[in-house]
């Protein structure tokens, strides 16, 4: 992709700096500068600034760059195309930084020894039980490196850590029992790859490396000549690229609109020199001495900075001594070995190490930029001064945006006058997307690429969309069960709602009065009142769902300008919301069926309605329907079309061979179920019957969600008749039972050995011993006696 970076604002700033959306009530947007909502006022009248931070592009991008990216363009959206606003949208790339670096020699060097080595003999075993003694070494201290038994010992001694993958051992955080699970399950693939690599039936190379690569790529770089990184950057290079690809290809995939302007890190060295070196010059900055190699790192000196009268940490103040946020933002720079003033200094410019790349700096030296100081320089460049919005994840709001707001107002800041710069007006941070609590991440590997989820149907682009849309863009979001149930849900409303609209537009009802509109102008006040409210789509989409719920509740009695204005304003917000691609027609991808095969649907629908309307008459008459049937299309079926033209062709001779044989209106009825449940539903097209029997069955795709609602109803049914068919079963036991008892006389059934003497119905008088048998006894006994002869009665029995 060529670069578009500009060097200088986009356009000519207005004179005015007075807004020119005076509507009321203001747009008012959370601002994590100020912690609070505020007025959303641009500098320069309806022209919006807007500086986002992009992505580090040393790996396929996941779910949780997704939630980032997609929020964000929901939000551009709502800035263009709802409220109007001219907005220039810039956004940069970070194609160099220490991930890179390490990414890409451990890339480079597990190359060439895959090149080297393409079969499995002993010296891959060799190195790669090398590797693995370094990798547990230096990640899994509880494990000795030699062990001839790695998966026993780690199911031993990381059990109690490991073997719950969702809640850690007390005072061990989530993101740290995730990088326990990740490290043990690199070790124990390893450790399966060599056993199986000794084994009667070896790995392929490919499979081998696959379970491999995670402990030889960083034992391999670990110990490679890494001298030629600092002037050849193609290994950096080659990584950036491919990946930077990959990541506008799932935005692209996503919906999610392009940037007017990419930057690149590695694009703008000089005027980051040209940036840090004014700030040096302002004092707010200063050199560590020069290394070995006549190096040196420039950090930012935050006390002389706040002596000027300035601020630092704006966004995050309660984090500025948060070593652990400082050393995630800052890696081994973050230490203070006596080059920093402070431990609270960050590094504007890097010496660069042995491996890395390198540039040139008149007054330092070689070395390379620090992380920080990328944004501040490309987002001045191209947007100026001044700036709107600066958006990105809420983990960048410290150090990252806090350390760009103290170095761009250093940078900008009139030390004669004293006067305070205000770099960036508004700061936007989006919330994470965790997986059982902790922060989706590369290097925990607890992630699912975009484009594995969209290519597995795990999710759609308008899916996960619709997800980000339900809650709130600045709040962390977790994936839940009842979470994806809520976003189906609403899916499957407005399409429903969709397809029963383009309905009344190929098959009017009639009613030809002007649009009501007092429901639908609620509903756009409510929605304009969500949007102003710092873009609360939570509810936004709820009003949007209660509108559809109140025309679902009239809708019989709904005129069809009525429901058609609904409609057409729902799918024009659904299109903001960037949950479908811009059209002139009502609705949504994938909600019609495919166009080579409406003629034979449609004509197929057409007849079964007939079928079901005449069979429904009384009295029916099985002639009259023949008549009735619209002529098969005569056009030729289009590629795709052919199982639908035979279709038509078998039902049409089913229905003549059932008129002909004048058989009931059941049968009728029975073919019309047929043509619904059988014939188009294996075709994926589902006849939909409406409430409204005057009105004709919709043609719409057969859906997974309409899949999983027949199969729950089968399986209801399966159980229903299991449980019928079981009863039965009893029943039938029970009377089988009966019957053999039933066998035996009242009289007969007392003359056992039991008993010695007995009355003339066969009651016993007198127990085996000849003794008298009790009152009690013998009225129980003619208690059986009595059931016995009301059983024989009751199955006929003689």
């Amino acid at each position: 992709m060529a670069s578009q970076r500009r060097q200088q604002p986009p356009w000519d700033p207005p004179t005015s700096t007075s807004s020119a959306n005076n509507s009321s009530p203001p747009l008012r947007i959370y601002n994590s500068l100020t912690r609070e909502k505020n007025d959303f006022t641009p500098i320069y009248n309806n022209h919006v600034t807007w500086y986002a931070c992009g992505p580090t592009v040393y790996d396929d991008s996941h779910l949780g760059h997704a939630r980032n990216y997609v929020t964000t363009d929901i939000i551009r959206r709502m800035l263009q195309d709802y409220f109007k606003y001219d907005v220039r949208f810039v956004m940069n790339i970070t194609d160099v930084d220490d991930k890179i670096i390490v990414r890409a020699r451990q890339n480079h060097f597990l190359r060439q020894f895959k090149s080297a080595h393409p079969s499995i003999d002993e010296s891959v075993v060799q190195e790669t039980r090398k590797a693995v003694e370094e990798y547990i070494s230096q990640n899994l201290k509880k494990i000795s490196p030699t062990s001839n038994n790695i998966r026993g010992d780690i199911q031993k001694v990381e059990a109690a850590d490991a073997s719950n993958p969702v809640q850690p051992r007390a005072g061990v955080s989530l993101e740290d029992h995730a990088k326990l699970l990740m490290r043990v399950k690199t070790v124990v693939s390893a450790a399966d790859a060599l056993d199986y690599a000794t084994s009667a039936e070896p790995l392929t190379p490919d499979e081998f490396y696959a379970m491999t690569d995670d402990v030889l790529s960083p034992y391999l770089a670990a110990h490679g000549d890494t001298s030629t990184f600092a002037h050849d950057h193609s290994p950096f290079k080659t990584l950036t690229t491919h990946f930077e690809d990959r990541f506008f290809r799932d935005l692209d995939d996503l919906n999610v609109r392009r940037p007017d302007v990419i930057t690149r890190v590695t694009e703008y060295v000089p005027q980051i020199v040209d940036f840090v070196e004014k700030i040096e010059d302002k004092t707010y900055a200063y050199a560590t001495k020069p290394d070995k190699e006549g190096s040196r790192s420039v950090y930012f000196d935050i006390s002389t900075f706040e002596k000027g009268g300035n601020a630092y940490a704006r966004l995050e103040p309660w984090n500025r001594n948060d070593q652990a946020l400082v050393a995630d933002g800052e890696g081994s720079l973050s230490k203070n070995t006596g080059e920093k003033r402070s431990d609270a200094d960050f590094a504007l410019w890097k010496s660069s190490k042995e491996g890395e790349p390198k540039w040139h700096s008149d007054r330092w030296g070689p070395g390379r930029p620090g992380w920080h100081i990328e944004c501040s320089v490309m987002a001045s460049d191209v947007l100026g001064p001044k700036i709107d919005i600066h958006s990105g994840g809420i983990d960048l709001a410290f150090p990252h945006h806090d350390n760009e707001i103290a170095q761009s107002e250093a940078y900008f800041h009139d030390k004669a006058t004293g006067h305070q710069h205000q770099w960036v007006n508004y700061f936007l941070h989006m919330g994470h997307l965790s997986i059982q609590g902790a922060k989706m991440s590369k290097s925990l590997k607890n992630f699912t690429t975009i484009r594995t989820s969209l290519e597995r149907g795990d999710w759609t682009p308008r899916s996960l969309r619709t997800v980000f849309l339900l809650g709130p863009w600045r709040d962390g979001i977790e994936i839940t069960d009842d979470l994806v149930k809520e976003g189906q849900a609403w899916e499957s409303k407005v399409t429903n709602f969709f397809i029963k609209a383009v309905d009344r537009v190929r098959n009017p009802s009639g009613t030809s009065s002007p649009p009501d509109t007092s429901a639908l102008d609620k509903a756009k006040s409510d929605f304009d009142d969500a949007l102003r409210d710092s873009f609360d789509t939570p509810k936004a989409m709820q009003v949007i769902s209660n509108h559809i719920t109140d025309l679902n509740s009239q809708m019989k009695s709904l005129s069809d300008s009525t429901l058609i204005e609904s409609a057409k304003w729902i799918t024009e917000m659904v299109q903001m919301f960037g949950l479908t691609s811009g059209t002139d027609s009502i609705g949504w991808e994938g909600m019609d069926i495919p166009e080579f095969s409406k003629p034979w649907v449609y004509a197929l629908s057409s007849m079964r309605d007939t079928i079901r309307r005449e069979a429904r008459a009384k009295p029916f008459n099985p002639t009259s329907i023949s008549g009735q049937l619209e002529a098969a299309p005569d056009a030729a079926p289009t590629k795709g079309a052919e199982p639908f033209k035979k279709a038509l062709e078998d039902a049409r001779s089913d229905v003549e061979l059932l008129i002909k044989d004048s058989k009931p209106a059941k049968d009728f009825l029975d073919l019309a179920d047929r043509i619904r449940d059988k014939d188009l539903w294996d075709l994926d097209v589902y006849l939909e019957d409406p409430d409204d029997p005057s009105r004709p069955a919709v043609a719409r795709p057969l859906t997974a969600e309409l899949r999983t609602q027949r199969e729950e109803k089968e399986a209801r049914a399966a159980a229903k008749a299991a449980e019928k068919e079981k009863k039965e079963k009893l029943a039938r036991e029970k009377e089988a039972a009966e019957r053999e008892k039933a066998k035996v006389k009242p009289e007969e059934m007392y003359r056992t050995k039991e008993w010695s003497e007995w009355d003339a119905d066969g009651v016993p008088t007198k127990d085996k011993e000849g003794n008298e048998v009790s009152k009690s006894k013998i009225k129980t006994l003619k208690k059986g006696w009595e059931v016995q002869k009301k059983l024989r009665e009751r199955l006929g029995v003689n």
